[in-house]
């Protein structure tokens, strides 16, 4: 609902509706709309907290940092473009309450949400070539939220920046690994450890090729 109509449009009526409600029960749990938006948001931001837990530290290093990186990026591209109005919404309504409780939750579950995906890169620290690799972890995750943001989120016109920029978002997903794992310092794997990321990393590019025929 607030993805469809935005923080304007998502009325207690129309919110009722969506939910096959009256109005009046509504308001009977909450007194405005601003605290029904409060609680639907903070649930959300919860609920994407508590997806991150199932991935843990030691599953992380099973997986090749490459093959990692790729997975997360194009977890945060392919999400992002799902759910464009929703974060566009939420971010407007976040940002407008700059000094509230509310506006504090949020960010604490955004920088926990954060700081998990962090440490699950941290597993593979010893493939980093920077003195403080946890800082150039958080610089370069920020740099690629940052920018599928800008491009997926925030513009909904790029029409004439079309030439500059990559042609769909798996050729973007591909530039920002590459960027994430040049900012990191991260070479080839030797050996074996080596053919087995670029064997993983061809693997997960037919699947995703025939998925997108497929759809």
């Amino acid at each position: 609902m607030l993805g469809q109509h935005g923080v304007e449009g998502a009325t207690i009526p129309r919110i009722a509706q969506h939910a096959g409600l009256t109005p009046g029960s509504v308001y009977r749990r909450f007194h405005d709309k601003e605290a029904l938006l409060e609680a639907a948001i903070l649930g959300m931001l919860d609920r994407q907290d508590q997806t991150s837990r199932s991935l843990t530290p030691e599953m992380a290093r099973e997986i090749p940092l490459r093959v990692f990186a790729d997975q997360i990026i194009n977890g945060i591209v392919v999400g992002y473009r799902a759910r464009a109005h929703l974060i566009r919404a939420m971010r407007q309504f976040v940002d407008g309450r700059p000094t509230s409780a509310f506006k504090n939750k949020a960010s604490r579950l955004e920088l926990q949400s954060f700081e998990r995906i962090v440490d699950l890169f941290m597993t593979h620290s010893d493939r980093i070539q920077h003195a403080n690799p946890r800082m150039a972890i958080s610089t370069a995750l920020m740099m690629v939220i940052s920018a599928v943001h800008e491009l997926v989120v925030r513009h909904t016109d790029l029409g004439r920046w079309k030439h500059l920029l990559p042609a769909d978002d798996q050729a973007l997903k591909r530039e920002l690994v590459r960027a994430f794992l040049n900012y990191l310092g991260v070479e080839d794997a030797p050996g074996a450890a080596g053919k087995m990321e670029a064997d993983q990393m061809a693997a997960m590019k037919r699947w995703r090729e025939r998925t997108s025929q497929n759809v």
